[in-house]
């Protein structure tokens, strides 16, 4: 909650360390790299280029929880089951063609296994489900509340934080996205070319 990619990259240092495998997360900034996932500041550097006024690290720690996962320090509230996992992924990228909201997310497809971010709705998260598979890719609704430029900033003109785009793949971290129509309109416009692999 506190202290943004550097805090979980020196936890992860430490993980790493004590079960003797330091390597592993040099390892993981390749992998990330080559899916478009690394930049010179990080996860959260492409996160700036992809989703609006991203000052928030729930986006970032979205990432770093995957790769808990496939470590096993990841514990989540709940997991799908294989069919409502599959059920999930089958239909999330059509279902996010219309706007939506957090409260459409969770009637949807129910509590969240991990929500990065707090409970007020004044704030945006991400809301991340898993399968109980732990090499299935994470499905991560991203959502954002805050003000249309130009509006007074605080507190926002949204009573629910909007969904801006669905997560999930193990391909080109770009393509992984779908945008919802607000997730469209507020798309950064100074995009970094890097990110079109």
């Amino acid at each position: 909650m506190y202290g943004g990619e550097t805090a979980l990259r020196l936890l992860f240092d430490h993980l790493l360390f004590v079960e003797r495998q330091p390597e592993a997360f040099a390892r993981q900034q390749r992998a990330w790299k080559g899916r478009g996932v690394w930049t010179a500041t990080g996860v959260a550097g492409v996160f700036q280029d992809l989703l609006p006024e991203h000052d928030d690290e729930h986006d970032t720690a979205s990432v770093y929880a995957e790769f808990a996962q496939q470590r096993g320090w990841l514990k989540p509230d709940s997991v799908l089951a294989e069919d409502a996992y599959a059920a999930l992924t089958g239909c999330v990228r059509q279902w996010a063609t219309v706007d939506r909201t957090w409260a459409d997310v969770t009637s949807e497809f129910g509590p969240p296994s991990v929500t990065f971010g707090g409970n007020n709705p004044l704030y945006g998260k991400a809301l991340g489900y898993l399968g109980e598979d732990p090499q299935q890719p994470m499905v991560v609704f991203h959502l954002w509340n805050g003000s249309d430029p130009g509006a007074v900033s605080w507190p926002p003109e949204h009573e629910q934080p909007l969904l801006l785009a669905v997560r999930f793949g193990t391909g080109s971290f770009r393509r992984s996205f779908t945008f919802t129509p607000e997730g469209e309109r507020r798309k950064p416009t100074t995009a970094d070319p890097r990110l079109s692999q």
